[in-house]
């Protein structure tokens, strides 16, 4: 199962630099930094923001007052410096030069490859900056306009080059003020995100595709009505994603998704989809929620991708209090499907920086829940190579508290594991019955992996009446069983 440590390369390599006394770019991190990324359990690393930024999206941004309000608040004494642009508004799929260049990356992959881990990249399929080369190079693979439409609507359209040109939007909210709408329909758009993506293939293991839903054939013409003008008979991203893997037959697609349209971009070629859903219960609902969600086919949750903080949501330390957070972290490292971990997500960081700045505030880490996470990826990482099954818990008509354990188990061959998580904020009670065939006439040992808790139990009681578990609030059983 894929696990993913999702770095901000900007902010990381520039704190390095404050770390050695020196520039450090991609190509000039320590091994020792390559090694403490290489923890137990991540299999592969995301170095979010990697292309070149643009000079006129950075001077979009440092115009726009609401966002400049959002840089003060997350950073105290901002400068204009501490303003590097987005890196969703991109120039061009050139590694950026203060980066360290196409030639730092393949340094960085290389060191990552050497600790066993794969590389991968943001792709933004939806929108490019409004100096990328395509605006003068390709015209036809972006959504234009009318002089009348720039107008009509100067927030919707701009003018680059004696063109006028959509700004990129999604269809729910106004368009982003920084960057150019793509067009999905385009033939001559496709053709060039297949030769992008296959530059990314040659450059890394895998692509991130921000917010993938949008170029899908009926959300495009949603967003754009008849400026959209005909659908082509093949969807986007069944069109897209074979001609690259043909050149790349292993490369892993991950899809930042939304509304519910994770099992259809699966079904059009994505390894994996954003779990949004499973990420608002767990902040925001109860076991119920939860349980709820995981009732959904195997197939299909293979296909997610588990997170409790990514750079677009708040840090897991701020919305998720206490051992509340450490309780979601248990759930999310012990589900099917791929797993994705935030830097600075282990130490406790609660201020989240927005992408546009390349610095962050200084935020003292709690060793304890680093400790906590390090031990919780490494140890569940050869359980989750088995077969993932639900389980039941059940309780006493004068006791429900055990409709919030939340229980599932892991099972490889002999290697067995049971997890149970009470998702409350009060001592939970239940049975939680055991789907094994082989359990009479045995006594059998339950070992803590992430502590030191042993319990022995009878089979025949197992079998009959389920393990009978009593937690604290927030608290966990990641439970060995052997006979």
């Amino acid at each position: 199962m894929t696990v993913i440590y999702e770095i901000n390369t900007l902010l990381w390599l520039g704190e390095l630099t404050a770390r050695y006394g020196h520039p450090v770019t991609l190509g000039e991190v320590p091994g020792e930094v390559w090694d403490e990324v290489a923890r137990p359990g991540v299999d592969t690393v995301w170095l979010m923001g990697v292309w070149e930024r643009s000079p006129a999206g950075l001077e979009i941004a440092l115009g726009n007052e609401e966002l400049l309000s959002s840089f003060r608040q997350a950073l105290p004494g901002l400068t204009t410096a501490d303003i590097a642009g987005s890196p969703y508004c991109v120039r061009d799929y050139v590694v950026d030069a203060r980066l360290g260049g196409p030639a730092g990356l393949a340094v960085a992959r290389g060191e990552l490859a050497a600790r066993g881990l794969r590389l991968i990249l943001d792709l933004v399929p939806n929108h490019v900056a409004p100096d990328h080369p395509w605006l003068t190079r390709r015209p036809s693979c972006l959504v234009q306009g009318t002089a009348d439409d720039l107008a009509r609507d100067p927030g919707g359209f701009l003018e680059v080059g004696g063109r006028v040109f959509a700004r990129g939007r999604d269809p729910y909210f106004p368009a982003w003020p920084d960057v150019v709408q793509l067009d999905a329909f385009s033939d001559d758009l496709r053709e060039a995100l297949v030769d992008t993506l296959v530059s990314i293939g040659d450059q890394a293991d895998g692509v991130r595709c921000d917010m993938a839903m949008l170029l899908m054939n009926d959300v495009f013409a949603k967003t754009w009505g008849d400026r959209a003008g005909d659908a082509p008979v093949e969807d986007f991203w069944p069109y897209v994603i074979p001609r690259v893997r043909a050149r790349h037959p292993e490369m892993l697609f991950v899809a930042e998704a939304y509304w519910d349209l994770e099992w259809a971009l699966q079904q059009q070629g994505f390894d994996h989809c954003y779990d949004k859903r499973l990420y608002d219960r767990l902040v925001n609902e109860d076991a119920a929620a939860v349980r709820g969600h995981l009732q959904a086919g195997l197939d299909y949750q293979r296909g997610l991708v588990r997170f409790l903080e990514n750079h677009d949501e708040p840090r897991a330390a701020a919305v998720l209090p206490g051992a509340r957070e450490r309780a979601a972290a248990v759930a999310v490292a012990t589900l099917p499907g791929a797993t994705l971990w935030h830097e600075g997500q282990f130490e406790g960081r609660r201020v989240r920086v927005p992408v546009f700045l390349s610095r962050r505030p200084e935020e003292p880490a709690d060793e304890s829940l680093r400790a906590f996470h390090d031990r919780l990826v490494a140890a569940v990482a050869p359980v989750r190579t088995g077969d993932w099954r639900p389980l039941d818990v059940t309780g006493w008509p004068d006791n429900e508290t055990h409709r919030d354990l939340l229980a599932w188990c892991w099972e490889n061959g002999p290697e067995r594991t049971l997890v149970v998580v009470n998702f409350a904020d009060h001592p939970s009670q239940g049975r939680v019955g055991l789907p094994f065939d082989d359990l009479r006439g045995r006594e059998w040992t339950l070992s803590g992996l992430l502590d030191d808790s042993v319990y022995a139990r009878s089979g025949d009681e197992l079998a009959q009446s389920g393990l009978f578990v009593s937690l604290e609030p927030w608290h966990w059983h990641v439970l060995s069983v052997h006979g």
